[in-house]
């Protein structure tokens, strides 16, 4: 193992954690061919096989557990040298790492050129994934801070709400009730709804919002892509529970529009996220005061829309 790399540990990981060397290679930005060829060159360090294949699912040998183990160890002593090293850059020559929920698709990368701007030689790691991903690079230590609608219940995390997040029902311009006001949630219920999928943020939002009326509505369908869900709405398929952040240059073009219905729109907020023990570098100490002074602020200049409170 003395010829084995700290990349080749790495990649090791990644393959690990997920099961799969599609995924791993889409989240370290690397061909699926160059993450087999790390794995392999590891298995010919250790002198045995790390995975195994069974039907189309791959899994850990008893030695690719213990590798795990052990990559894990060494790329944790490898992150605390450089968070101590990085101490001492403060936040000029700092490393920000950060991931988001994909709403904040929609206004982050925003947000960090702002913040770039604003301290020159900071190099960015952002990463955009769904709540399931976030939490689990939350979990491994992959992420200084989390962006997200929802912070943990079960983990040791401190939350920090920076900026409103509202939840709207949207329909096509011409659809038959975009002229009503103070639409019921029952007429509502009769209409077919694309939505996101169980489990997703938009859908978590989506029960807080109608609460015991959930059950009473007309589910047409279930996608897992936003814009996806937009473009059916846009062509009559349904309306649609959605962040009023995904839809901002819908609603300026007109092609969408925000249903008057009673009790929403849903207002929520970003949160900013951290695991409490962690050892915060400069640079997204730094980032972290940046969202909570002015986030709120650059988040509705960068979509340009605003969202009224529902009255009750």
């Amino acid at each position: 193992m003395k010829n084995a790399t700290l990349r080749q540990l790495k990649v090791f990981e990644a393959v690990a954690r997920h099961l799969s060397f599609s995924r791993a290679a889409e989240e370290l930005h690397l061909t699926q061919p160059a993450v087999s060829t790390q794995v392999k060159k590891l298995e010919e360090h250790a002198g045995l096989p790390l995975f195994e294949q069974l039907g189309k699912k791959i899994h850990l040998t008893p030695a690719g557990a213990e590798m795990l183990h052990s990559s894990r160890v060494i790329i944790r002593q490898f992150q605390d040298v450089e968070e101590a090293m990085t101490q001492f850059k403060g936040v000029s020559g700092g490393k920000l790492n950060v991931a988001v929920i994909s709403a904040g698709d929609y206004f982050f990368p925003s947000l960090l050129v702002e913040f770039a701007r604003r301290h020159a030689g900071v190099t960015l790691n952002f990463g955009v994934c769904n709540r399931e991903e976030l939490l689990e690079q939350l979990t491994d230590n992959l992420t200084d801070l989390a962006i997200m609608v929802r912070p943990p219940l079960d983990m040791d995390t401190e939350n920090e709400p920076f900026a409103p997040h509202p939840y709207v029902i949207v329909a096509a311009h011409d659809h038959p009730l975009a002229s009503r006001k103070r639409i019921p949630v029952s007429r509502l219920a009769r209409e077919p709804f694309v939505v996101r999928e169980k489990g997703s943020d938009t859908w978590n939002s989506m029960e807080e919002g109608f609460g015991t009326h959930l059950a009473e509505l007309n589910i047409a369908m279930k996608i897992k892509s936003t814009e996806t869900i937009k473009q059916a709405v846009i062509a009559g398929m349904g309306v649609s529970f959605l962040s009023a952040h995904t839809v901002s240059r819908e609603l300026q073009a007109g092609s969408l529009v925000v249903l008057d219905v009673q009790g929403f729109p849903l207002m929520l907020n970003w949160y900013v996220v951290h695991r409490k023990n962690k050892r915060l570098p400069p640079v997204a100490q730094a980032f972290r005061s940046y969202l909570l002074t002015d986030g709120a602020a650059l988040i509705e200049q960068a979509l340009g829309a605003r969202v009224k409170r529902p009255k009750r």
